[in-house]
């Protein structure tokens, strides 16, 4: 049965039962939907002739020395023999593998399955593993108590079951984009007969993910069409409000206000996303939406990552709308319980018309009286059940999302599929260019002569490093040894601190306010600044170990500086030679557009983490990648459309294995129990 439980199958009994639930794992269909993260392949033989340094194959072949077994010490003793296949010979090592001198026979021949070292022109192999079966095996993830061999006979014993699986893709879809049944698909992801074979089940499986993901997507949009909001429609203020303002918006603002407000002013719920890059100008456009809310009657609330950036929006937005008549409150965590309980007051009885804070507004204690617009900034910093939490303290609120993250626009859809999505693709007039430089520790002393003038003429530096703590593996530079160097050293007289993620965030806020203030010139931090205040000021980027960073975090963080009336630079020391690495490099100090940079990050780095879907809060994919399976994510999406199109909220019969996967597949969200 697919609902077996883990201690029924075969192989596993009560002693292994909790290391198979601490994967969780409980029942042999949670078995059979955990996948393998790499194969080894033992299907292809190798002649020795033929093996390259590094490489990890088979040979088949037999001894031509005798087997010698010797004890080093107690608890350590090794195995050598040495073999051949008459094209070549392979000097093999063992450790500890004292069975082997009385069960192996010197005339058979065995197959071998291990690393290949050529040293000194001789070919070794370290403690391969002697295959009985020549196949290409799984290799899962795993957790103490288990090893690959038990999981593979435990797995072999679930198998059987997968004729148990209902079929979840309709036959007309898996007609027109050529996918293999749900049984061939589950039986060759495990234990593929052939890699073409592997192919086509991961083909399957990682469209039906895709393709769930998005109709899961398509799904709540369409169900907060018929959600009901408030219409928030008074515009009257809006502009002479911009005539009071010191700049002109930008076309692109101007653009992106008109779609928010004509969202707001219908009784179907907003939910849009504002993307724009640093710089940007999205704090404005927020404040607009929150002036016709108030404008309306209404609450209006927005919600940012740190303290020290709520304060910073409550500073800008209240000196932009207290003199339009409108009453703006801040609540962080560090607010004492009587200047909390003061601010709870406020937001019940509608005192209060906007409140700006951070996750402080999510507790139980908040209560507002009229809650009809959500603000949360960089959406990234929060998961998808954050925002709804917040939304869910108001009545159906207007939700605005803004990010300064570039998303490349072939991901937007996926990622945000629950979203509409405005861009704000043009810059204010008279933002500087930051004059970027890739060099490398031959620059040093040059650099250290820049940042002192920089220092003198009154500037301040941000300096990010990678680490916290030094890691000789991989040379990176360590912020805090980093900090007192500089502090002792080459900035003597200048006050550095120091900034990192595993650092209070009330001590974070604290040096980053110091740092907003000038009290400290330098401040070396770990990436926590990628999201951080407003510091016109600081003139000076210095990136160690760029090649480390994706490039759209680069872009981020040198986003930091040239916020005020002096030019600005960004150093990115980088140690690495490769193609790739320069290719990287060049893009930084040639291109400022952050979409452009976005786009090129996902094309040279392809498969990996470039824009982790956990942090959106989106269900974790187990097969499928958003970056390397792109024209996977079109067809799939494609084929959701499709299917949204004939059944909207896939109610009829035919769709209910389908409707139920989608469910579980977003349960850990807790979305699809809302309304």
């Amino acid at each position: 049965m697919l609902n077996a439980e883990i201690s029924q199958i075969s192989g596993v009994g009560k002693y292994r039962e909790r290391h198979f639930k601490r994967l969780g794992l409980h029942t042999a269909y949670d078995m059979l939907c955990y996948f393998p993260r790499s194969y080894e392949d033992r299907s292809t033989i190798k002649r020795i002739c033929d093996l390259i340094d590094g490489e990890t194959v088979c040979i088949k072949a037999t001894a031509c020395t005798v087997f010698k077994s010797r004890r080093v010490r107690r608890g350590l003793s090794y195995q050598k023999i040495t073999v051949t296949d008459n094209t070549g010979v392979v000097f093999i090592t063992w450790f500890n593998q004292d069975y082997l001198a009385k069960n192996f026979d010197l005339s058979a021949e065995y197959i071998y399955y291990g690393k290949i070292a050529v040293k000194n022109g001789r070919v070794e192999m370290n403690s391969p593993v002697i295959v009985k079966d020549n196949k290409i095996e799984p290799v899962y993830p795993l957790t103490s108590g288990l090893t690959q061999n038990i999981f593979r006979k435990v797995m072999e014993n679930c198998i059987g079951y997968i004729n148990q699986i209902p079929e979840s893709l309709p036959a007309r879809i898996r007609e027109k984009y050529t996918l293999c049944a749900i049984d061939y698909a589950i039986d060759n992801i495990h234990f593929p007969k052939s890699f073409e074979k592997l192919t086509h089940a991961r083909y399957r499986l990682a469209f039906e993910e895709l393709f769930l993901l998005q109709l899961g997507l398509r799904m709540l949009k369409k169900r907060r069409t018929v959600l009901t909001a408030k219409a928030l429609c008074n515009r009257a203020n809006v502009e002479g409000f911009i005539k009071t303002l010191p700049f002109s918006l930008t076309r692109a603002q101007n653009r992106v206000i008109e779609e928010i407000l004509s969202d707001m002013q219908n009784v179907r719920v907003m939910n849009r996303l504002v993307q724009g890059d640093v710089g940007s100008g999205k704090t404005i456009v927020a404040a607009i939406a929150m002036l016709v809310a108030a404008d309306s009657g209404a609450q209006a609330a927005m919600m940012a990552p740190t303290e020290i950036l709520a304060q910073q929006h409550y500073q800008s937005i209240r000196g932009y709308l207290e003199k339009m008549g409108v009453k703006i409150s801040l609540l962080t965590g560090s607010m004492s319980p009587k200047q909390k309980l003061a601010v709870y007051d406020e937001i019940k009885n509608g005192q209060v018309q906007i409140v700006i804070g951070t996750h402080a507004l999510l507790q139980s204690g908040v209560e507002f009286k009229n809650l009809c617009l959500v603000v949360t900034d960089e959406q990234h910093r929060f998961g998808v059940k954050q925002r709804s939490a917040l939304a869910e303290k108001g009545n159906t609120p207007h939700l605005l999302v803004m990010t300064a993250t570039p998303i490349p626009r072939t991901l937007s859809l996926i990622l945000y599929g629950d979203l509409d999505v405005s861009i704000i693709d043009e810059l204010p007039p008279g933002r500087k260019t930051i004059e970027t430089y890739a060099v490398n520790e031959s620059m040093r002393k040059r650099i250290n002569k820049f940042m002192l003038r920089q220092l003198s003429e009154g500037r301040q530096i941000y300096i990010v490093c990678p680490l916290v703590e030094e890691n000789e593996d991989l040379e990176l530079k360590a912020a805090t040894e980093y900090a007192d160097h500089l502090q002792n050293n080459v900035l003597k007289g200048f006050s550095v601190g120091l900034i990192h993620g595993r650092m209070k965030a009330k001590d974070k806020d604290d040096i980053m306010r110091r740092f907003a203030n000038g009290q400290i010139n330098v401040l070396v931090s770990t990436t926590v600044i990628e999201v951080g205040v407003n510091v016109p000021n600081a003139s000076l980027m210095i990136i160690e170990n760029a090649e480390r960073f994706g490039l759209s975090q680069l872009h981020q963080l040198r986003g930091r500086v040239g916020r005020g009336e002096w030019k600005s630079y960004c150093i990115l020391f980088c140690e690495g030679g490769s193609d790739i690495t320069r290719q990287r490099m060049k893009i930084m100090t040639e291109t400022s557009d952050g979409f452009k940079i976005a786009e090129k990050d996902l094309e040279l780095r392809g498969p990996g983490e470039f824009f982790g879907t956990r942090q959106h809060g989106l269900p974790e994919l187990k097969v499928a990648n958003l970056y390397s399976d792109m024209d996977l994510v079109k067809k799939s999406g494609q084929a959701a459309n499709d299917l949204i199109m004939r059944d909207p909220m896939l109610e009829n019969s035919e769709n209910a294995v389908i409707k139920k996967k989608i469910e579980d597949m977003f349960a850990q969200t807790g979305l699809f129990g809302q309304n």
